[in-house]
């Protein structure tokens, strides 16, 4: 039947319900769950619901982005039902005393797409079996290609003063043939679980590891107040950072670039790289391209 979602076998679509049983509220650690069979983009999704006051803990995921974007408005596309694509709805401003959270200083805010990128490592490695890495600050590498990107943004509180949400949003490539890879003629190769050699390629357990795994780690980062480093987070993103230990150039906005040694990320975050002009630190949003 034209237009059905089980034209392709190897791209079978997702259960709202059956997710929705899995992640959220009273078994899940997610307050709700989002399925949509197309939209323009779920972090533009999880943003509107966070203007409208939507609480925390809303999960938006997308069978087809028409709109996605990466960092700095870069496009992020996919065929429908081949990869994942989600974001959620975080305030780590407010303070949750049933959960022992404590508002978390926007000073940390940094940390939550390296967060994201950990959680992503953990799922792919686990359900996937394959060897992943992360480029600072928010790509999933497999070998010297890029399989994921995380995209985190803003949404100003409608009081002046308090604090902001923060949406987070993940894009996985799945089961992209080599034909369907986005171009990328400035930055990375383009690669797919799939075409990597992935043990599983079934979006349903890829998801609930995903989203498991990323509501622990924040779990975990919340109760430390936002400090990476008392909650273990830093070690982690260390251990799978394939960016520190090697030599990078770095594209600025201004246009100028620098090169020099990565060193390794501080507990803001931010990317150390050692030029010869001394050590610079660098945030995700001093970066243009890293390579």
């Amino acid at each position: 039947m034209p237009g059905s979602p089980y034209t392709d076998l190897d791209r079978p679509p997702l259960s709202a319900a059956r997710l929705s049983r899995a992640l959220t509220a009273p078994l899940g650690p997610w307050r709700r769950l989002d399925l949509r069979p197309e939209t323009g983009s779920t972090n533009a999704d999880a943003a509107d619901a966070a203007r409208a006051g939507e609480p925390e803990g809303l999960v938006v995921v997308a069978e087809r982005q028409t709109a996605g974007r990466g960092r700095r408005g870069r496009a992020w596309q996919s065929p429908p039902r081949a990869g994942l694509a989600t974001s959620v709805l975080l305030r780590p401003g407010e303070a949750v005393t049933e959960r022992d959270w404590p508002p978390a200083p926007p000073t940390g805010y940094g940390w939550l797409p390296l967060l994201a990128g950990v959680a992503l490592v953990e799922a792919v490695s686990r359900l996937a079996e394959l060897d992943a890495g992360l480029k600072w600050p928010n790509d999933l590498l497999l070998g010297e290609a890029k399989c994921a990107g995380i995209l985190a943004e803003a949404v100003p509180a409608a009081v002046v003063g308090e604090p902001p949400a923060i949406v987070l949003g993940i894009g996985l490539n799945v089961t992209l043939r080599a034909d369907e890879l986005p171009e990328n003629p400035t930055g990375l190769p383009a690669t797919s679980l799939q075409l990597a050699g992935a043990t599983a390629t079934d979006r349903d357990p890829l998801l609930r590891a995903l989203l498991r795994a990323l509501a622990d780690w924040y779990d975990r980062w919340r109760v430390a107040g936002g400090d990476a480093d008392a909650c273990g987070l830093r070690e982690a993103y260390l251990a799978s950072c394939a960016t520190v230990g090697r030599q990078v150039r770095v594209l600025l906005p201004d246009g100028s670039a620098l090169t020099g040694l990565a060193t390794g990320v501080d507990p803001d975050g931010h990317l150390l790289v050692d030029t010869a002009a001394g050590e610079r630190r660098l945030a995700a949003g001093d970066v243009l391209h890293l390579r």
